[in-house]
């Protein structure tokens, strides 16, 4: 009886709360309502000034891009010092290896006063603070702000690479624009040109890269004009890089590799005809070969550099000790500048400059893979690529794996423009390494799903 009188009382009082509460909902009134909300609120943060408002220009996919990385709420982290480092290794070298290749070579420039012997010297140093300032410009500024200058670099590139098919030639090739008692190269500005482009391009098309029509031909259009231009001054190294450059990127963006392959056959009958065509480039062909053959024309300067590269052993000859230095080598402090460090620092210097390199390119990769948007993200591996391919094609020459280009080895070669230009690309790592260290919201919710896991749970039966 006493249980009954319980029972007839519960159900008494849920009678009255049933009677006394709101009607309820239908079960799918409610999930349309908390799905209605829901879509408010992220409309709500998608209209906020702290995630920015949608570019109506840009393709769906890179609306999509834009939301996903809020670039403009992410707190900067300090600059990438193991990249910093690196650089200034390489051009503290570079400058040592300056000084020890001309220092002999000043003497003989008809000025006998003192401090003659250190007159490269004091050019290059003079670079590197232009450098220096052009690269913390570079670090500072907001590197987003490249994108309304995209068009303007490559009209001013081209012109300026015109330009200079009307300059006197120097040395046989017309690369160079007079500006009093110095010389500026164009194609350092086609390089910073070319790669802002293709990274402000492949982040607008975002999925449509794949396409032949809009995301492959565009950018090798933009490549060849300025390859066209190279190739009449005539620099074919450079517009090697710049197309090794460009398909490297449009590699990484997603474009097929039939696409890659079709350039590459298509340009080939190209090249055959630009190396048959031209008696000295034909020449110089052959003495990749045949280097004993050329060994007092063409291969003269490589045959030099191997002499230097293999006298200098495991540790070298030490600094200023270099016999290849002392007029047989010529121009040992541009191209050919890893000859003299082979002489006096041995193959452990020139694996510090490799190590060093390869410390860039690997800072370089990590700085585009954790970029704040994806054109930061694409001119990080441009700018990175464009470094690697240098290099590789510098070294390459020195040691005879490649022919002949005329290429510089960046930061440690002597030069103005090239080294300003590089050090500017260097800012512009530094500014897109600049970055937080991003953690997904449902990082912190699987770790104390896991810690939950590890818990034991003690079952006790009564």
């Amino acid at each position: 009886m006493t249980v009954l009188r319980r029972i007839a009382t519960w159900r008494a009082e849920r009678a009255e709360y049933d009677g006394n509460r709101q009607p309820t909902r239908p079960r799918l009134a409610r999930v349309v309502h908390k799905v209605g909300r829901a879509v408010a609120r992220a409309r709500t943060r998608v209209a906020s000034p702290s995630a920015g408002q949608l570019d109506p220009t840009l393709p769906a996919t890179a609306q999509v891009v834009a939301v996903q990385h809020p670039s403009a709420t992410l707190p900067e982290r300090p600059y990438d010092l193991v990249l910093l480092a690196a650089v200034l290794g390489l051009l503290v070298i570079g400058s040592i290896e300056i000084y020890s290749s001309t220092a002999a070579y000043g003497m003989t420039l008809g000025s006998r006063s003192t401090g003659a012997s250190g007159h490269f010297l004091e050019r290059q140093l003079a670079f590197v603070a232009v450098g220096g300032f052009a690269m913390w410009m570079a670090g500072r500024l907001d590197y987003r702000q490249l994108r309304h200058w995209v068009y303007p670099l490559l009209v001013l590139a081209v012109v300026l690479l015109a330009a200079t098919l009307a300059t006197p030639p120097r040395n046989g090739a017309s690369r160079w624009i007079p500006l009093g008692p110095l010389t500026f190269q164009p194609v350092e500005i086609a390089k910073l040109a070319l790669v802002t482009y293709l990274a402000y391009s492949l982040g607008r098309k975002a999925d449509r890269v794949t396409t032949f029509t809009v995301g492959f031909v565009p950018h090798l259009v933009v490549c060849g004009v300025m390859m066209v231009l190279l190739l009449a001054q005539p620099d074919l190294g450079s517009s090697v890089v710049l197309g090794l450059t460009t398909l490297g990127m449009l590699f990484m963006a997603g474009t097929k590799v039939s696409y890659i392959v079709f350039a590459v056959l298509a340009s080939a009958p190209i090249a055959y005809h630009l190396v048959v065509g031209t008696p000295w480039r034909l020449q110089r062909f052959l003495a990749y070969f045949n280097p004993e053959a050329y060994a007092s024309t063409e291969a003269y300067q490589f045959l030099q550099a191997r002499l230097a590269m293999g006298s200098g052993g495991l540790t070298g000859t030490g600094l200023g000790s270099g016999h290849q230095t002392l007029g047989y080598m010529p121009e040992a402090h541009n191209d050919f500048i890893l000859a003299p460090i082979g002489e006096e620092m041995g193959y452990l210097g020139v694996a510090l400059v490799l190590l060093l390199f390869g410390v860039l390119v690997w800072r370089g990769i990590r700085a585009a893979l954790g970029a704040r948007d994806v054109f930061g993200g694409y001119l990080a591996f441009g700018i990175t690529l464009l470094f690697g391919v240098q290099v590789l094609f510098n070294v390459g020459v020195v040691l005879g794996v490649v022919p002949n280009k005329g290429i510089t080895l960046p930061l440690v070669s002597y030069g103005g423009s090239s080294l300003v230009v590089t050090m500017f690309l260097v800012g512009l790592l530094l500014n897109v390494s600049r970055r937080a260290e991003r953690r997904p919201a449902r990082e912190g919710a699987r770790q104390e799903l896991a810690r939950k896991k590890r818990k034991r749970v003690r079952v006790v039966i009564a």
